[in-house]
C-alpha cells in the first residue's frame, strides 16, 4: 500500500513550484525552481523515489537546483535543515559542514559564533577564533573596528 502523505508530497512540492499564490511560491517557482516534465504524473515520481521513509522530507541536493531524480533525494529534518541557502559551511579538517555542525564537534556555543557572522559582519575565521566573552567585553572587541 502507497501512504498517501507520498501524494500530498508530490503535490505540494508541484504547487510550490508551478502555483504563483502558493505561500513558499516566491522560494521556489518565484526563484526559477522548477519540477522535470516527467514528474507531471505521480506514478512517474513514485517510479524514481520510492516509498517514503519514515519522517522523511524531499530534498534537493543542490537547493538551487529544480526538483527531478538527479536532484532529490529522501532526507530526514535535521538533513534538510543542514541543506538551506542561508546555512553557513565551513570546514572541519576536509569535510565540509554548517557552522552548526562545527560548533557541535568543536564543542563551543554556536549562537555567539553565528551572531558575530552574521550580526556583526565579522568574517567567519576570525568569528571562529576569537575566544568567546560575555556582554560588554564582547562590545568592547567589536566597537571601532572593521573586520571586513
Amino acid at each position: 500500500m502507497i501512504d498517501k502523505r507520498i501524494y500530498w508530497v508530490w503535490a505540494d512540492m508541484r504547487s510550490r513550484c508551478l502555483n504563483a499564490n502558493h505561500k513558499a511560491y516566491a522560494n521556489y517557482g518565484g526563484r526559477g525552481i522548477t519540477v522535470c516534465d516527467q514528474w507531471a504524473l505521480f506514478e512517474n515520481f513514485m517510479a524514481d523515489m520510492g516509498q517514503r521513509p519514515d519522517g522523511g522530507m524531499i530534498d534537493r541536493v543542490d537547493n538551487n537546483g529544480s526538483y527531478g531524480p538527479e536532484n532529490c533525494r529522501w532526507s530526514t529534518r535535521k538533513e534538510q535543515n543542514s541543506n538551506r541557502r542561508n546555512c553557513i559551511y565551513v570546514y572541519h579538517g576536509t569535510d565540509r559542514v554548517t557552522l552548526r555542525e562545527y560548533c557541535r564537534r568543536q564543542g563551543i556555543n554556536y549562537r555567539p559564533i553565528v551572531k558575530r557572522i552574521q550580526n556583526l559582519n565579522w568574517p567567519i575565521a576570525l568569528a571562529l577564533i576569537t575566544p568567546l566573552t560575555r556582554g560588554k567585553k564582547l562590545a568592547k572587541l567589536t566597537e571601532g573596528q572593521n573586520h571586513a
